[in-house]
C-alpha cells in the first residue's frame, strides 16, 4: 500500500512540476526581414566553380569559396560576401578578372 501511495505522490508532483506556470525561456524566431550572420564554417569545393580568381578582389579561389553567384551560365566563387556583393554591381567590368575555367 505505501509503495502504491509513494508512485501515486511521485506522479502528482512530477505532473505539478510539468505544469508550472513560470515562463520558459525562448528564443524568438527571426523576423522575415532580419539580417542573418554569415556561416563562417560554410565553404565551397573549388570544383564546383567556373572561375580560378575572385573576380572583385583578384583572390584564387583554391584559398577558400565563402559564397557564390551565378553569372551567364556559370557559378563563380567568391572569398566572401562583400566581394561577390561587389561584382553584382558591374558584373561585366570584372569578369575578365576572374579567369574563367
Amino acid at each position: 500500500m505505501r509503495t502504491k501511495l509513494a508512485i501515486a505522490t511521485l506522479i502528482a508532483v512530477s505532473f505539478a512540476a510539468c505544469q508550472s506556470s513560470e515562463p520558459k525561456e525562448t528564443t524568438p524566431a527571426p523576423a522575415a526581414t532580419a539580417i542573418m550572420p554569415v556561416d563562417s564554417t560554410k565553404s565551397y569545393d573549388i570544383a564546383l566553380v567556373n572561375n580560378k580568381k575572385d573576380p572583385a578582389c583578384g583572390m584564387p579561389v583554391t584559398a577558400g569559396i565563402a559564397d557564390t553567384a551565378h553569372y551567364k551560365d556559370k557559378v563563380l566563387g567568391f572569398c566572401g560576401t562583400a566581394c561577390k556583393n561587389e561584382f553584382q554591381k558591374n558584373p561585366d567590368a570584372m569578369i575578365a578578372a576572374a579567369e574563367i575555367k
